[in-house]
Order: C-alpha cells, then structure tokens, then sequence
C-alpha cells in the first residue's frame, strides 16, 4: 500500500510516497522549511504544499511533534501555543480531499524503526529517543507502542531534559561531542532506571553521527542508531495511517 508520509519537523516539513508494505521510499524526498511561527495556518498550508508537490490524492500520514489524541493536538513544546487543541487532519482533509492522519512525531519513528529497522523483531522493552529540536520519545513493548510518551520533558538540573540535552543545545552551545554525549547519557541513564529497556535507538538527525558520541554513553543496555535514519519519520507516518486506514475498511 503507498501513502504520503509527512514529517513535521522543527526545522523543516518532509514528505515522500512510502510502500508501506516494504517501509520504503518510492520517491525522493521533498522538504519545505518550517514556517516561523509555526502557527497552525502556516504549518497546514505547507502540509498542503506539499500534497500537491506530489499530486497526490489518497491516504496521508502526518508525524507531528506533539502528543496527539483522537487527531487532536494536545501539547506544543515546540510549536506556536495555538495548536493546542486543534483537529489538523480535518482541515488537511478538507483543504486537500486527502484522508489524514496524524500521529506523534516520534512514535512514528518508532513505528518505522519497529517494523523495518533496528527494532525489528526485538521483544521486550524498546526506547527510541529523537534528539533534534527538542527530545522526542517513543516506547514499545512486545512491538507494542505506548502512544505519546513525551519524555523529553522530565526534569533534569531544574529544566526540562530537552533543554540540558537536545541535539539543538548542543549546537546552540558549541558542546564537544564528549560534552554532549555525557549529558545524553545522563539522560538515559534516567530512563534508564524508569523503564529498564532491553534496547536504546537513537533518532533524529544527529543520528548518523552516533559513531562521534557513543563511547560516552555508559548503559546497561544496548544502544543503537535509527536504522532508517532522518526518512524514519516519513516512513513511520504512512505506516501509521495505513493502520489506521485498515482499521476502518
């Protein structure tokens, strides 16, 4: 089945046509920086933009970098204040004719990284952990999700663990990879002692540079980078909506 996966990011929207089937591309990607603000008209009209970049007209899955409930947005650490509470995959739909559904950004991730990548047939406790923009989570068990985790926001040395430990930060503050991997590792040493994984995959974009920080991580767990890299995102969005396009057949 081929859907249009759609990433919103904080830095950028990404969109290719992905075989869900295989969890693969079918084309290139296509990336339209996000607006500033991200205000809902903004981020939606660059949704569309993107639809119609691909003359697509069926089913699309929209990753989204907030908790998401019933297609509603309910939080937005990263994204203009007046998302909170609006129903984005109707007003795609009604702006496109597209069916849309949305999903938290990193549980989308996750989905891909479950079914095709480094989390493929791996029991137990799987956390994937996105460190871009801010810190986005995913937790599965038994290749079962755990919608909406948002464990970048645990406190850590009286701020939220994004705002100590975001690829964003360490970018904002010139941190050395070994500065930057030992406040990753305390993170995860948090997570750590909260949810005992089995395995650690490490998303996000700063994802292919995993080789630069992982000898300062110190687990009792395997760590891994995202198989799927920085397409994880779009993958895991089409795959999202295809199930929830089956639910409804």
């Amino acid at each position: 089945m081929e859907i249009l996966g759609i990433d919103v990011g904080g830095s950028g929207i990404k969109g290719a046509i992905v075989d869900t089937r295989v969890g693969e591309l079918k084309t290139e990607r296509y990336r339209i920086p996000t607006p500033k603000p991200a205000t809902p008209s903004s981020v939606i009209n660059t949704i569309e933009a993107i639809i119609d970049h691909f003359d697509w007209q069926g089913v699309v899955g929209c990753g989204f970098p907030a908790a998401v409930k019933h297609e509603i947005v309910k939080t937005a650490s990263n994204i203009d204040d007046s998302w909170i509470g609006v129903n984005a995959s109707a007003q795609i739909e009604k702006g496109t004719g597209c069916p849309t559904w949305l999903v938290n950004d990193v549980d989308a991730a996750g989905y891909a990284e479950v079914g095709f990548g480094a989390g493929k047939d791996r029991y137990g406790t799987i956390f994937m952990a996105a460190f871009g923009t801010g810190i986005g989570t995913a937790v599965f068990h038994n290749q079962q999700l755990v919608p909406n985790t948002e464990l970048g926001h645990i406190p850590m040395h009286g701020m939220a663990a994004e705002d100590y430990a975001a690829n964003s930060i360490r970018e904002k503050q010139e941190l050395s990879w070994e500065e930057w991997g030992g406040r990753v590792n305390e993170y995860l040493q948090v997570i750590q002692a909260l949810f005992w994984p089995d395995i650690v995959i490490i998303g996000g974009g700063v994802s292919k540079y995993f080789n630069e920080f992982k000898d300062f991580l110190d687990l009792d767990t395997e760590v891994v980078p995202a198989e799927n890299r920085n397409h994880a995102g779009i993958i895991g969005a089409a795959i999202a909506a295809s199930a929830k396009q089956k639910g409804l057949e």
